[in-house]
C-alpha cells in the first residue's frame, strides 16, 4: 500500500510574508485588504484632526462640564438620524450609501469652516456634529468591511484593517498637534474635509478587488438595497444584538466618565497657567488644551497601534473573539480601584492612556468581529443604531452622572466608585456574550 501524497504547500508571496505577523492575508485578498486598510487609515486620520479641533472649541467655550452635557444632545439627535440613515440605506446600493454619506459629512465640515471664519461660536454645535460623524462614518466603513469579507475572512483580515485604523489615529493626532502649533483649528477642518472626499471616491474600488466565492444570485443580492426593517427593531428582536447594544452603552459610560475627569484636570491646569482675560490669554489656553490633547491622543494611538500590530491577531488566535473581550474591562477595573485610594493627575493620565489604547485596538477589533456573522441589514442598520445611538445614550447616562456629581460635590474617588459598579456590569455582559457565542448560531 502506498502512502498518501501530502498536499502541496503553496509558497507565500513576499507581501503575504510581510503581512503574516499582523494577519493571515492570502494572495487573492491582498489588494482588497490593503485598500480597505488604507481607507480606515485615512478615515481615522481625518477624525483625529476633527477631534482635536473639537477639544479646542468645546473646552475653550465651556469646560469639561459643558462637554459632558453637550454629548448627551447627540443621543437625542440620533433618534431621528439613525432611522433616516436606515431609510436611505433601503433605497440605494451599499456603494452609493458609503459614498454619499461620506460626502455629506465632508460638506458639513466646509460649512463649519465658513462659520468659524465668520466669527461665529461653534463649540457646542461642532461638538454635537463631530460625535455623530465619528460614530456614523467609522461604523459605516467597518460595516462595509464586514459586508465585503466573509466571516472567515474577517477574522483573519480585521486585525490588519485595525492596524490601519490605529496607525491613522496616531498619525492624525500627531499631525493635529503640528497644525495647532503653527496654525489653528480651521486648518484642521480643511485638511479633514479633503481626506473625506478622497475616501468617498476610492472606497467603491474596494468592492471590485474583494475575491469571494459566491454564486451570481448571492452577488446580485449583495448589490441590492437593504430590506425595510429598521435598526432599532432588529435590536429589540435579537438577544445577541441587544447584548452588543448594552455592552456598547456600558463601555461608553465608563470611558466618557474618565474623559470627564481628565478634561477637568486639563482645564484647571490651563486656567492656573494662563491667568487673566483678553484674546492673547485665551489663545494661549487654546494652544495648551490643543497640544495637551494632541499629546494624549498621540501616546494613546501609538500604544494602540503597537497592540494592534503585535498583539490582537495573536489574542484572536489563542483566546478567540469572546475571551479577548475580557481584557479591557479587567484593566479598567484595576485602574478605578487604584483611583479609589490614590487619585492624581498623573495616574488619571496613565489610566486614560491604557483605557483608550485598549479600546482602540483589542476592544475595537473584537467589537467589529462580533458583527461578522450577522445579516447584511444588521451590519448596516443595527450597527449604526448600536455604534451611534447606544454610544451616545451612554453619554447621556454619563452626563446625568456628572450633573448629579457636580451638585453633590463628589470627589474623584466617588466618581471612580461609580465607574467600578459600571465595570462590573460590563464584565457581566461580556460573560453573557461569551455564552451566546458558544451556544448559538452567532
Amino acid at each position: 500500500m502506498t502512502a498518501a501524497t501530502p498536499p502541496v504547500q503553496r509558497r507565500k508571496t513576499p507581501i503575504e510574508l510581510i503581512l503574516s505577523p499582523i494577519a493571515d492575508v492570502r494572495r487573492e485578498e491582498v489588494a482588497g485588504a490593503l485598500l480597505m486598510t488604507l481607507v480606515m487609515f485615512l478615515i481615522l486620520g481625518s477624525y483625529y484632526l476633527l477631534k482635536t479641533a473639537r477639544e479646542v472649541f468645546i473646552l475653550s467655550d465651556g469646560g469639561a462640564e459643558v462637554k459632558s452635557y453637550s454629548s448627551a444632545g447627540q443621543a437625542i439627535l440620533l433618534l431621528a438620524i439613525v432611522p433616516a440613515y436606515g431609510a436611505f440605506a433601503s433605497r440605494v446600493s451599499r456603494t452609493k450609501l458609503v459614498r454619499w454619506v461620506t460626502l455629506f459629512f465632508a460638506g458639513n465640515v466646509v460649512l463649519f469652516v465658513l462659520a468659524v471664519q465668520a466669527g461665529l461660536s461653534v463649540g457646542i454645535p461642532y461638538f454635537l456634529w463631530v460625535g455623530i460623524f465619528n460614530l456614523m462614518v467609522i461604523a459605516q466603513f467597518w460595516a462595509y468591511a464586514a459586508d465585503l469579507f466573509t466571516s472567515e475572512q474577517g477574522k483573519r483580515i480585521f486585525p490588519l484593517i485595525g492596524v490601519g485604523s490605529s496607525l491613522g489615529a496616531w498619525i492624525g493626532s500627531v499631525r493635529a498637534g503640528q497644525i495647532m502649533g503653527s496654525g489653528g483649528p480651521t486648518r484642521l477642518l480643511i485638511s479633514a474635509a479633503a481626506i473625506l472626499v478622497f475616501c468617498a471616491l476610492i472606497a467603491p474600488t474596494i468592492e471590485r478587488l474583494i475575491v469571494k466565492r459566491e454564486t451570481p444570485a448571492e452577488k446580485k443580492a449583495e448589490e441590492a438595497p437593504l430590506g425595510k426593517e429598521g435598526g432599532f427593531e432588529m435590536i429589540r428582536k435579537d438577544r445577541y444584538l441587544m447584548l452588543i447594544a448594552v455592552l456598547t452603552l456600558l463601555l461608553n459610560v465608563v470611558n466618557t466618565s474618565g474623559e470627564y475627569l481628565f478634561g477637568r484636570y486639563v482645564v484647571e491646569e490651563a486656567n492656573a497657567l494662563y491667568v487673566g482675560a483678553g484674546a492673547e490669554v485665551a489663545a494661549a489656553r487654546e494652544r495648551f488644551i490643543g497640544q495637551t490633547y494632541s499629546h494624549l491622543f498621540s501616546t494613546v494611538n501609538l500604544l494602540g497601534f503597537l497592540l494592534q500590530m503585535f498583539v490582537v491577531s495573536r489574542l484572536f488566535k489563542f483566546l478567540g473573539v469572546g475571551k479577548s473581550m475580557f481584557i479591557h474591562p479587567l484593566v479598567a477595573l484595576f485602574g478605578y480601584m487604584v483611583m479609589l485610594r490614590s487619585p492624581s493627575v498623573q495616574f488619571m493620565t496613565w489610566l486614560k492612556i491604557a483605557d483608550n489604547s485598549l479600546d482602540y485596538s483589542v476592544g475595537n477589533t473584537t467589537k467589529q468581529a462580533l458583527w461578522l456573522p450577522t445579516s447584511r441589514e444588521a451590519k448596516y442598520k443595527a450597527k449604526q443604531a448600536v455604534d451611534s445611538f447606544f454610544v451616545r445614550a451612554g453619554d447621556m447616562v454619563q452626563a446625568g452622572i456628572v450633573f448629579m456629581g457636580e451638585r453633590l460635590l463628589l470627589t474623584v474617588p466617588s466618581f471612580a466608585a461609580i465607574n467600578l459598579v459600571l465595570v462590573a456590569g460590563w464584565l457581566g455582559v461580556v460573560a453573557l456574550l461569551n455564552g451566546h457565542l458558544r451556544g448559538s448560531k452567532h
